[in-house]
């Protein structure tokens, strides 16, 4: 065989965590969905664990996991978010590369990846060789083996990062085709040099890359116009497009096997092009079906067969800009062409900013991390192991391992301070925040958040005011909507900073709506409350207590005493101050009752402000999901108020939408928009439910299509999918269980008749596995004469056809 075909999928995302509770709080832009890394886990991740190959009449006859027949990284901070949220899929793709080991010669397809996506020819020694180590750990803890190629973030390299892979013993790495400066063959003459810059590199063969040390490296270049088409053509319209054009890019006049690789962003499969990754599986069938060509990894063909040429590389050089690595630290002209006239001179500041906080950060480490390990940046490059894993048995064995002897609590807490600080000084490297069009964008915003906690953190640990050289030169960076990056990352940047007495407010202000459990968690840290007080007087609460916050992070803890006050609305007041003794606390709650009780609410807020001073929290100080959760409670009579307005409006006028309707007279919009509303409302009720009010259901559907009601479907086809997708997996558990899968139907007979746009993955997965492991067995019962059987495979056989899965025959 010398006709080798690989596809690389470099899935990725910035992480999108909160940096001081290591939580992705709801960001709006995804709606309907919590976060991006929801939607694109629904668009693409998910489905390409499980993508469909699809009939003639778009019935499902296979499913298949893409990642165990292509190639592939994942993000290591993405990794871990999904191990989090979405253990199964996490699971999925560990699996993934444990089949594709059995199908490529031993070799797992999975690659690492860089840790936090920095761009590695800007990054100072230090930085590089931690972010490899980091990378190469976490890989090892999640895939059970040793890397053997590392994909470089925007492929930006230079030879100091390629020898730095060395050193870690990782064989290869992928670059674009315009990096490679001059190749030769090898042989014994040394084969004389032929210019291809210009990406005029032939990518189907591995290239050795000569190291300043005299050893060698391999590098892929990947075949740059169809990986461009692919990421932004329209190849993934069908697998046979994708097929024919690599099977095209093989030729007759090169005397070695040949490897045709494509590599695009992972998210190209499902996100970027709806469906996308249906497409790669059916054209990875057709490629597994051809004799003359083998699908295989890179791995794997470096062992079959070892380079046979040399290339020179062009330093500071990447994939995702034409001028070297310019779009990570200049106005270079690259960016996402969504803004015609926006500028990206803030690029320049914004870098210097980070450089400047890095290396004081980075003295920080040096300076007082002595006193506390014994060597600060041996311990940083272990630290990862600690990051991955805070139990308490691991910490133990990172401190046996880097700390000075005699190391006391309270230095235990400000060396995982130091680490936290040069943890945080990485992630503000993350390459999205340079990658776009303006530094007030999302992804900018997140590693000024970064930035801001790597500042709290060095004023913690003494490294003075970081903050005001690091704003000075914020200033000087352009906006194209702000008056500048300052006001960015004072904007929206500070204002997500936390400390441990706004865990404790926060804890405290929602444990006046929800009753937790003695212990609690949210985000990284845990909080233990006890002595809670709780008195009402009508509308207004008041609750008292104590409570012990601890970070699992850093181990800070506070012992702090609360006081909540509610008066209605969303008028709310929190104290909240370090616990003193019982006897303070007993007259703290004392005082605050007797005037509570006689019904002065403004004696009683002039009570808890004396006794707490300026620790004082409202609504605004709670985190944002939570916050969400209680407005909407507090809110809630006004809410309801709103709704019977829109409620009246719509069924005392209901006759006149009927009668509009009936002489084709266009409806005002107020009516309609109270139309909407109502029937919006009572779709969501019943799929928020266990069970469908069908006679309901179909009234509100009804009303939706007569009056061509403006809904939001992308919302209720989320909603939807998910009722769906709960029952059908629900069945899949107890399979017997007729009655749930007559739910599915009738809710699937009602539903398929909007335009919602039902992602029903899941439930597709569980239809298919059931189609051939019970399906089977039922079908001939039924035939053999047994009643039962036979209801389930009719009742079966309607579902599966409505989840589009072909039965087997």
């Amino acid at each position: 065989m010398n006709r080798y075909v690989c596809i690389h999928g470099h899935f990725y995302q910035p992480p999108r965590e909160n940096p001081w509770l290591e939580e992705v709080e709801v960001q709006d832009s995804a709606h309907p969905y919590h976060d991006w890394n929801e939607r694109i886990t629904a668009e693409c991740y998910g489905p390409n664990s499980g993508s469909r190959i699809l009939d003639g009449d778009g019935f499902i006859v296979d499913i298949v996991n893409n990642y165990s027949k292509i190639s592939f990284n994942f993000g290591p901070t993405l990794l871990s978010w999904l191990d989090r949220r979405h253990p199964r899929l996490h699971q999925a793709i560990v699996d993934a590369d444990r089949l594709s080991m059995e199908r490529f010669d031993g070799h797992g397809s999975a690659l690492a990846q860089a840790y936090s996506h920095m761009i590695m020819p800007l990054a100072n020694r230090r930085d590089k060789i931690t972010q490899v180590k980091w990378g190469v750990a976490d890989f090892r803890a999640r895939f059970g083996r040793d890397p053997e190629g590392m994909w470089l973030p925007e492929t930006a390299v230079d030879l100091e990062t390629l020898a730095i892979l060395a050193d870690a013993g990782l064989r290869f790495t992928i670059l674009a085709p315009r990096q490679a400066a001059r190749v030769r063959r090898l042989d014994e003459s040394g084969g004389d040099w032929w210019d291809v810059s210009d990406a005029h590199v032939d990518p189907t063969a591995p290239y050795l890359v000569r190291l300043p040390d005299g050893r060698d490296f391999t590098v892929f270049f990947y075949d740059g116009p169809i990986s461009q088409d692919m990421a932004f053509g329209d190849m993934l319209e069908s697998g046979e497009t994708i097929r024919d054009r690599l099977m095209a890019a093989f030729s007759d006049d090169r005397d070695w096997p040949q490897i045709v690789s494509v590599a695009t962003d992972g998210e190209t499969y499902g996100h970027h092009h709806s469906s996308g990754e249906m497409a790669l599986t059916y054209c990875l069938s057709l490629l597994e079906a051809d004799p003359s060509v083998e699908l295989i990894n890179y791995a794997a063909y470096l062992d079959r067969h070892p380079p046979g040429h040399e290339a020179e590389i062009f330093e500071d050089s990447s994939w995702s800009c034409i001028h070297g690595v310019e779009r990570w630290r200049a106005d270079c002209g690259c960016n996402s062409g969504m803004h015609r006239g926006w500028g990206q001179g803030w690029r320049a500041p914004l870098r210097e900013a980070l450089d400047g906080l890095r290396d004081a950060c980075a003295a920080i480490l040096d300076r007082e991390g002595r006193r506390s390990f014994t060597d600060p940046w041996q311990a940083r490059d272990a630290y990862i192991t600690v990051v991955n894993d805070r139990d308490e048995a691991n910490l133990d064995a990172f401190f046996a391992a880097h700390a000075k002897k005699g190391l006391t609590l309270a230095g235990r807490i400000k060396a995982l301070k130091l680490m936290e600080l040069s943890r945080h000084a990485m992630l503000m490297f993350t390459s999205c925040g340079w990658f776009f069009d303006e530094v007030s964008g999302i992804e900018t915003v997140q590693i000024l958040q970064y930035a801001a906690r790597a500042i709290q953190l060095a004023g913690e640990l003494g490294g003075g005011d970081l903050e005001g050289p690091f704003a000075a030169i914020l200033e000087k960076a352009p906006s194209n909507v702000l008056s500048s990056g300052r006001e960015a990352y004072e904007r929206h940047a500070k204002p997500a900073a936390v400390d441990i007495m706004r865990v404790g407010a926060h804890f405290a202000i929602s444990s006046l709506f929800e009753a937790y459990d003695e212990h609690y968690a949210y985000g990284c840290y845990r909080v233990s409350g006890r002595d809670e007080k709780r008195e009402t007087a009508g509308r207004a609460r008041l609750l008292t207590g104590r409570a012990v916050i601890e970070s699992v992070i850093t181990g800070e803890r506070l012992d702090a005493t609360f006081a909540v006050l509610h008066v209605g609305g969303h008028n709310l007041t929190c104290g909240l101050r370090r616990y003193r003794d019982a006897a303070s606390l007993a007259a703290m709650e004392a005082d605050l009752r007797r005037v509570f009780e006689r019904g002065d609410l403004a004696e009683t807020i002039r009570a808890l402000d004396a006794h707490f001073e300026t620790h004082t929290f409202s609504l605004r100080d709670l985190f944002r999901d939570v916050q969400r959760k209680v407005v909407a409670e507090v809110l809630a009579p006004e809410f309801d108020a709103a709704e019977a307005m829109y409620r009246r409006i719509f069924e005392d006028d209901y006759p006149i939408l009927n009668f509009l309707h009936w002489i084709s007279m266009p409806v005002p919009r107020h009516f309609l928009d109270a139309a909407a509303f109502v029937v919006e409302t009572d779709i969501r009720r019943q799929l928020a439910g266990e069970v469908i009010d069908l006679e309901r259901l179909d009234g509100s559907i009804e009303d939706a299509k007569r009056f061509g009601l403006s809904l939001d479907y992308e919302r209720l086809g989320m909603e939807g999918a998910r009722w769906v997708n709960r029952f059908v997996e629900a069945f899949g558990e107890d399979f017997e269980n007729i009655a749930l899968l007559t739910n599915v139907k009738e809710a699937l007979d009602r539903l398929r008749t909007l335009p919602m746009g039902l992602n029903l993955f899941k439930a597709q997965n569980v239809a298919f596995e059931l189609s051939r492991s019970r399906y089977p067995g039922k079908r001939d019962a039924a035939a053999a004469g047994d009643e039962e059987a036979g209801r389930w495979v009719a009742l079966f056989s309607v579902v599966a056809e409505a989840l589009k899965v072909r039965l087997p025959q």
